[in-house]
This record gives C-alpha cells, structure tokens and sequence, in this order.
C-alpha cells in the first residue's frame, strides 16, 4: 500500500494512491514544524497498527452503510436551510466578494510566501469597507492523547445585536477540504460535496456539522475495514476553530521588497479552485431554489406543528 501525506489549509490527510512513492507534499496551509513532525509520527505509527486488511482495497456502499449514510446527507441538507436572514445576506456578500477577488489583489494585499492568508486577507478587507468586524484568525493548539497539534486560519465575523450582546461568525473559505478521506465510498463524496464551499455560521451550527462528516467518515471507512484517523477526530477538527486565536485585520508587512508572480503561484491555483467550485454551487442552488423554498417551507411548517403539538400537550396536562 502506497501512502501519501498532504498539508492543505492547516491540515495534514492520508491519501492512499495508485502508485508512486510515500512522500511530503506541501499546499495551501501551514503547519508549524513541530506539529507537523507530530503528526508525521502519528500518520506512520497509524499505517503500521491500524490502516486496515486487505478488504480496504475497493471503496462500495453496504446497505447498511448506504442507509446511515443518507440520513447524514438529510442532516446537511437541514443545517444548510437553517439559516438567519442576517446570515444568508452576509453568506451571499462573502460568495460575491470570493469570485471578485482577482490574482493582483493577492500580491497587494500580503508580499512573499502566505500560504493561502493572502486570499483571507483579501476577503477580510472587503468585508471591512463594508462595513462588518471582519478578522482573520489564526488559532494554535498543542497536541494531547491523540490528537496531534497544529494550527489553523479563518475568519470570523462579530455580529453586534441590538440588545448590546455580540455573536461570533466563522467564515471558512475552503470547507470541505477538511473532511476529504482515503478511498471514500461514493454516498460518501456525495455528502462531501453537499458540503457549502465556504463555512458561514455560529461554532454551534459548526459543531453540526463536523458531528456529522465524523459520523459519515466513520462509517465511509468501517466499510472498507479501515479504522477513523486520529486527524478526522472530532477533537482534533473542533480544535481548528475552537483553540485559543488572534485576530488580524492586516497583514503583517515585514516584507518591503517587490512581490515575485512565482511567490503566490500556489495560491493563484488555490484561489480559481475555489471560484470554480463556489460558482458551480451558486449555479445548481439557483437552479433548485424553488425547490429549495418549498422545502423549507415544509421545514417551517414541521416546527411550528411540533411547537403546537407540545403547547397543547403542555395544556392538557395542566
């Protein structure tokens, strides 16, 4: 079995490949040396202890396996109807502002190597002329047990209410990136690209979700006889947006000389991944709006029928 380790967006993943020889590939993200030494050691004892039989060759659906997996693809559907009127605009403002970002913003915005901050930056500064406490925020953790350190950038925006309390919205620019897994069996890239491209809600509505690609990598790899990684853990997913953070408005500008158009290749390829990808989901969900609408209407009615039912079952009983 050849393996391969990959860095993307703060994070390191298992992709076992065809061929070719195991190696280190970095990508848009950055991990500090030591975490990703950590996690190095961790990928390798993995492989040697507990990487599965000869069965995990071939990635298929069980029964059982296909009908857990849809009912996790009905949780993703809800989690992505169930939005504020506040969150829906903002979500509509970030995925404009992501296909207007261009390759000369990138080169503005931040000089030398960034590791993808640059097109964060970009976004952040968008949403600050417009008005919102947009940051980017760069969490670390320490590793502990199992779950191996490492670090983390996205952004959050605060929502000041009227009653003088605040929110906090995590923006994840490149989302699904994070729940990608070896030799997934097809139901299960199917919720993985039902996944929004970009991340926009409250760490409760986070939370959700990663409950639910942990529950579906699971079985997606129980039924190749291949045991759940410790870096697809729901501790160490929760640990990108829920360890200690610091907020950044701008980048730090240590860095005076010109820009070089090869120090933001990575990131230019990143960048129209992320377009292309976010354009097709606005396409296909204006082509499905009005099923959409009515599905949430349904949605609507179902709470409040429950909501009745309780109440009157609260009346009968007093």
């Amino acid at each position: 079995m050849d393996c391969r380790v990959c860095a993307a967006t703060g994070d390191l993943w298992m992709k076992l490949a065809g061929g070719g020889g195991g190696q280190y590939v970095g990508q848009i993200g950055g991990f500090s040396h030591e975490s990703e030494h950590d996690l190095a050691v961790m990928v390798s004892d993995f492989l040697e202890n507990g990487s599965g039989g000869a069965d995990s060759r071939y990635s298929s659906d069980s029964d059982s396996g296909f009908c857990d997996l849809a009912h996790l693809a009905d949780k993703i559907s809800y989690y992505k109807l169930s939005m504020d009127q506040y969150e829906s605009d903002l979500l509509s403002m970030v995925n404009s502002f992501m296909l207007s970002i261009n390759e000369i913003d990138l080169h503005i915005v931040k000089t030398g190597p960034c590791n993808g901050s640059c097109i964060r930056f970009s976004l952040v500064k968008l949403l600050r002329l417009s008005g919102y406490d947009a940051a980017l925020c760069s969490s670390r953790w320490q590793g502990s047990g199992k779950v191996p350190g490492g670090d983390h950038e996205y952004i959050d925006v605060v929502k000041y209410n009227v009653s003088g309390s605040s929110e906090r919205l995590i923006i994840d620019i490149d989302f699904q990136s994070h729940f990608e897994i070896a030799r997934a069996v097809e139901s299960y890239d199917s919720i993985l690209s039902s996944l929004p491209v970009v991340f926009l809600g409250s760490l409760t509505k986070l939370t959700q979700y990663l409950q639910v690609m942990v529950e579906a990598a699971r079985s997606s790899l129980k039924q190749n006889s291949m045991p759940l990684p410790p870096w697809r853990s729901l501790a160490y997913l929760q640990a990108k947006w829920q360890s200690p953070y610091q907020r950044q408005f701008n980048p730090d500008k240590q860095k005076t000389n010109n820009t070089l158009p090869s120090e933001h290749k990575q990131c230019r390829g990143h960048l129209k991944r992320l377009q292309s990808s976010l354009q097709s989901e606005i396409d296909v969900e204006r082509l499905l709006k009005p099923i959409s609408g009515e599905i949430n209407r349904r949605l609507k009615l179902g709470w409040w029928r429950q909501s009745s039912f309780r109440t009157l079952r609260r009346t009968d009983s007093g």
